[in-house]
């Protein structure tokens, strides 16, 4: 094995690990957001069963990046993750008001420590890299 394919491997495994963390953290708090208070922010709450969601999408997705169609997928899906955390961050900044309760995505993912702002970013970098060159 080359040591380019080792790298792309451990950066793969990297990847998965981080969206598998990432999925469990979000689905766990969007559960029990929408099981115990739904109706003081349901979109702020909905936004965060979305974006586990779209965190379990990437994590099967980018397991199956060897696959033209696992790579599309990854692609949309981290695509997809790149505009939500953005835009949410954004709407989060600029009105407040709009999300009464954080969601994964609010103030491009402070609660997350910045992950979720990053960690898109480096996906599509690592396809690109990875499977276009």
């Amino acid at each position: 094995m080359s040591d380019e394919a080792a790298s792309g491997r451990g950066v793969r495994t990297l990847l998965v690990s981080v969206y598998v963390i990432l999925t469990l953290a979000a689905l766990g708090r969007s559960a029990y957001q929408i099981a115990t208070k739904f109706d003081q922010a349901p979109l702020a709450y909905g936004l965060s069963a979305v974006a586990a969601a779209v965190y379990l999408v990437a994590t099967i997705s980018l397991i199956a990046a060897a696959h033209p169609s696992g790579r599309t997928i990854a692609t949309w899906a981290l695509a997809f993750e790149a505009l939500g955390v953005v835009g949410v961050g954004v709407l989060t900044v600029v009105d407040p008001a709009l999300f009464p309760a954080d969601t994964v995505w609010s103030r491009f993912g402070q609660g997350y420590l910045f992950i979720p702002l990053v960690l898109p970013f480096i996906g599509l970098w690592w396809l690109r890299r990875r499977y276009e060159s």
